[in-house]
Parts: structure tokens; C-alpha cells; sequence
């Protein structure tokens, strides 16, 4: 019996395999499906404070039960529609100024349950 290349006994299975775009046809693994977040059904507390601001408002977002990431990704949109600046701290997104009711929207729009303090 002949000697007979792998390739060509398996052919179909080595074809199927996904390749490298580097031309070296070394297999590549998969990626995995990144797990997409959704909003709970928990409510989101929205209020504005000073306290230890020097006398300047913020307006603080508490009750998003989410990794940082996702939490980053917030903000920044919360910050681009509001045109302020603000960060993400201990689980809380803290944008600059008194922006209750336009935070309040946005989030609405997102679909996250949220109430004013």
C-alpha cells in the first residue's frame, strides 16, 4: 500500500481549518464570543452633590451593577451628550455639573430603570 500524504487523506478537514493571513497556514484559534452586558432590572439612582467639591456640582450615577469596562463606556457617552468631563470612581459615574434630567434620558433611552434623589 502506498504512502500517502496526510493532506491529501484528509484533505477536506486541513482546508476547513481556519488559516493565518501570514501565509505560514499554522492553525489559528477560534475566538471566543465576548459575553455582551445588558442593563438590570435594578434601579439607577441619579443626584447631584458638592460636598467636598469646593462648592461644585457633579451629578452622580449609582446602582449600575457592571464591570469597569462597561462602566467606562457609559460615562463616556454620558460625558460626550452632556459636553462635560467626569469619571468613574468606586463604582460610581461622576459627571461634572447639575445634568439630572438629561442623564436621566439618556439612560432611560439605554434602557436602565433610574429614579432623581
Amino acid at each position: 500500500m502506498p504512502t500517502q500524504d496526510w493532506k491529501n487523506t484528509l484533505g477536506h478537514l486541513y482546508d476547513a481549518m481556519p488559516k493565518d493571513p501570514g501565509g505560514d497556514n499554522t492553525y489559528i484559534e477560534p475566538e471566543k464570543e465576548k459575553e455582551v452586558w445588558k442593563p438590570s432590572k435594578d434601579i439607577v439612582y441619579i443626584y447631584k452633590d458638592s460636598k467636598g467639591r469646593n462648592g461644585k456640582v457633579v451629578t452622580i450615577i449609582e446602582g449600575i451593577d457592571a464591570p469597569e469596562e462597561v462602566l467606562e463606556k457609559i460615562a463616556k457617552k454620558l460625558k460626550s451628550s452632556c459636553g462635560v468631563g467626569g469619571a468613574v470612581k468606586d463604582g460610581e459615574i461622576i459627571i461634572q455639573g447639575d445634568f439630572k434630567h438629561k442623564i436621566k434620558e439618556n439612560l432611560d433611552k439605554e434602557g436602565f430603570k433610574t429614579k432623581l434623589k
